[in-house]
């Protein structure tokens, strides 16, 4: 049998892996231009099922390998001294199996594993779908048995199937925004982290000496059309200080430069005939708030679990049971998203003042209470809580 899947980044490379262990013949098709690998994106995590999936492709030496090297955590806040601790504390309460990871570092990864047995496709889309015969950007057709959209929170899969996003995304409040500058801020290995009332942003060392990342959460009710460098400049002004302004004039040179809403997909189901979603195209927490990357690569784990024995006339029903092991994790991820949110993107001075105690107070507490207060109400942790990958 035949699976058509379009989206090359996490989700679709696991999926396609498992498929072709299952004896199906994959395709998949990604709007880049290449597989965007190196130390690009901003770093996720990967914990629990994630990484017991990613253990069972006999991957997990490599992954834990490249992961990220940012060991300690440096809170700066005007006029005071700085705190600092290790990034290990402040990830106690996510979970007792974590690795964080450059996105593109592991989507290379996931690529080199794959790419000999499937056919990738880049600079592609799907423009049509008829049942499960697309029509591809430069005029190809596939006759596929099954369709998969794992192209994230704009997916084209899902609007030709499922109509248009507005129908399905419910916006959290606030804009993400990730891109690559010198290390203009001199801090080391460290994360160097600032807050202010509705903002958070994290500088943190690549793989790439001399270079750094610059993550930016934002809230604000409004949404925006124009989502350029002048938009984030403009949502954050001079409010995190001189430090970050320096950080905020490289953003429209850099290359890479990324704004986007941080929005949730709800939906019933996300699977229709031999169509279905996986990953953030048809549900997870949001971007960059905890937990998105994890429930993708174990999402894509089922569905491949519930296509492995099946013939093309049960996949309707497969697709429907894949649902079903998803659903308690689904259902948890839509509370994710704005726990996290509240927890990492201050709304007052007291909060600010609060996180900055909590930071200074965290090494010297008992481990269960440092993991009760890193976890975010129990948000990605509980989230794959009780998921059997079978």
């Amino acid at each position: 049998m035949h699976a058509l899947i379009s989206g090359a980044s996490v989700a679709g490379p696991v999926l396609a892996y498992w498929l072709c262990r299952h004896g199906w013949r994959v395709t998949v098709v990604e709007k880049a231009a290449d597989m965007r690998a190196g130390d690009g994106g901003h770093a996720v995590d990967l914990f629990g099922p994630a990484v017991d999936v990613v253990e069972r492709m006999g991957l997990l030496d490599r992954v834990t390998a490249a992961r990220t090297a940012n060991d300690t955590i440096t809170l700066f806040r005007p006029g005071r001294k700085p705190i600092t601790l290790a990034t290990a504390d402040v990830a106690a309460g996510i979970s007792g199996r974590h690795v964080e990871i450059m996105r593109g570092t592991l989507a290379g990864i996931l690529y080199e594993a794959t790419r000999d047995d499937v056919d990738y496709r880049f600079g592609t889309v799907i423009e049509r779908i008829d049942g499960t015969t697309a029509l591809l950007s430069g005029g190809a057709t596939i006759e596929a048995d099954l369709v998969v959209g794992a192209d994230g929170l704009h997916s084209g899969v899902r609007a030709l199937t499922f109509g248009p996003e507005r129908d399905h995304r419910r916006f959290l409040g606030a804009y993400l925004a990730v891109y690559t500058l010198p290390d203009v801020l001199g801090a080391g290995p460290t994360v160097a982290a600032f807050t202010a009332p509705g903002l958070a942003a994290t500088v943190y060392p690549t793989l790439t000496a001399g270079s750094s990342r610059a993550l930016f959460l934002v809230r604000t009710a409004e949404e925006f059309e124009n989502r350029g460098p002048e938009l984030l400049a403009d949502l954050v002004g001079d409010r995190l200080g001189p430090r970050v302004g320096a950080v905020l004039e490289h953003a429209a040179a850099a290359r890479d430069f990324y704004l986007d809403d941080i929005s949730q997909i709800r939906m019933d189901s996300w699977s229709r005939g031999a169509v279905t979603l996986v990953g953030d195209a048809g549900y997870g927490p949001g971007p960059a708030v905890g937990g998105g990357t994890s429930l993708a690569a174990a999402g894509a784990f089922v569905l491949a679990d519930e296509l492995r024995e099946v013939t093309v006339g049960e996949i309707p029903q497969a697709l429907q049971r894949y649902g079903e092991r998803l659903a308690g994790p689904v259902r948890h991820s839509r509370d994710v998203g704005p726990k996290v949110l509240d927890a990492i993107v201050p709304r007052s001075p007291a909060q600010i003042w609060a996180t900055a105690q909590v930071m200074r107070l965290l090494p010297r507490l008992p481990a269960p209470v440092r993991r009760r207060l890193t976890s975010f109400g129990g948000g990605a942790t509980k989230m794959l809580d009780g998921l059997e990958l079978g």
